[in-house]
């Protein structure tokens, strides 16, 4: 459905705005007024990771007059196979002025405001606020309930992606004019259900594709131009390289934007979500060991079954000596409990001790009390004991 342009125009345009816009300003559906709609719009964008590199860096080149960055991280190696708003002269840089220097450098007369600080409850209505729209590049569900309640509350639109290996989705949200997220998903995955890019992975190009896609709904709202993606959600697989729209109604019993809606304010996301289940965490308490106790139990010859439940390709990169390959989803499914020794202690890890707390409270109900898991997992390892061994 088409919906009225969500910005006024800004008064005039510049003559160089003229000479850098000119390809904009000859389509007739954006022209003079939709290009000077942009100038005036304010555009937050959450993250300037993944799907946040290309939509500020296009964004910039569009003229959105106002982008706000709001990201607390900093640029890592890791960061550089996907985050193309960074470069290798940034690693350890802050991520929000590390975007700020790109998006100034590909269009000087953007404004650009930093919010270098975690998006949370406390801050989030307030920095919202100063905002016409919002474009969502978080890659944890906690965030992404955060920031749709937040914009339901606020009356305000957002765009939103979502990027896992080849697969991507994208979206638009406004419960004014239809569905919001909670429509779409009412409830959070169980806890270690969905794989998170750090532990699965993600096609670096994808982040362009999904993030181009966004700033299109993006440029199309503040415009008011074409028809938004609001009420369809669009898929997007790229080893099939298949596109294709399914429609997103809104739900009348939607705990948010529904007829009786019983979350009236914000909650607290991260119970909400969970990293992890109550069951893992309760598994945990007291079975936790350190990567110097596990060093200690290997060079005392200590019996002891080590345990990797990541993937076959996060094991190639990097593994712990002596520990044997079992992938989580062989416990959850009950295969690997026959497998395991019943002289030895079991010592589980994961990637950052997510994956293993989740499988350890598996072992934990099938009797193998004595079991225990790895805190912080095999990055913990690595830069406590084998510092010379990648990371990823």
């Amino acid at each position: 459905m088409s919906l009225p342009p969500l910005v006024e125009p800004a008064a005039e345009l510049t003559v160089e705005e003229v000479r850098r816009y000119s390809r904009h300003l000859i389509i007739p559906d954006v022209g003079m007024d939709g290009q000077k709609r942009l100038k005036n719009a304010k555009v937050l964008c959450v993250g300037a990771g993944g799907l946040g590199s290309p939509a500020l860096m296009y964004m910039a080149a569009a003229g959105v007059g106002t982008l706000g960055i709001i990201e607390f991280d900093t640029v890592d190696e890791s960061n550089l196979q996907r985050q193309i708003i960074h470069g290798q002269s940034d690693i350890g840089r802050s991520k929000a002025q590390s975007a700020r220097d790109s998006v100034k450098e590909i269009n000087p007369l953007v404004e650009v405001i930093l919010h270098e600080e975690r998006l949370d409850n406390d801050n989030v209505m307030e920095i919202f606020s100063g905002y016409d729209l919002i474009v969502d590049g978080t890659d944890n569900f906690a965030t992404r309930y955060l920031v749709n309640d937040a914009a339901v509350l606020l009356g305000k639109p957002y765009v939103w992606g979502s990027i896992y290996r080849f697969d991507g989705q994208a979206s638009v949200f406004w419960a004014e004019h239809g569905p919001c997220y909670r429509c779409l998903y009412p409830e959070a995955p169980p806890p270690g259900m969905v794989p998170s890019c750090a532990e699965g992975g993600v096609l670096g190009v994808l982040c362009a594709s999904i993030g181009s896609i966004q700033v299109n709904e993006a440029i199309k709202l503040l415009a008011g131009i074409g028809e938004p993606l609001v009420g369809r959600l669009m898929i997007y697989d790229a080893l099939e390289m298949q596109y294709r729209s399914v429609k997103v109604r809104k739900d009348p019993n939607c705990a948010l934007c529904g007829e009786n809606p019983t979350v009236t304010g914000l909650i607290d996301y991260e119970s909400f979500c969970g990293v992890v289940s109550e069951e893992a965490s309760a598994a945990a308490v007291g079975s936790t060991i350190t990567s110097k106790q596990l060093k200690e139990w290997i060079d005392n010859g200590e019996a002891i079954d080590i345990i990797d439940v990541r993937e076959v390709n996060e094991y190639e990169i990097v593994s712990i000596p002596g520990a044997r390959l079992i992938p989580k989803n062989e416990f959850l499914m009950g295969n690997a409990l026959q497998d395991l020794p019943q002289d030895k202690r079991i010592v589980l890890h994961c990637k950052t001790g997510v994956r293993s707390a989740e499988v350890l409270a598996v072992l934990k109900s099938a009797g193998f009390a004595d079991a225990v898991h790895l805190g912080g997992g095999v990055i913990g390892w690595v830069n406590q004991i084998e510092p010379e061994k990648p990371v990823y």
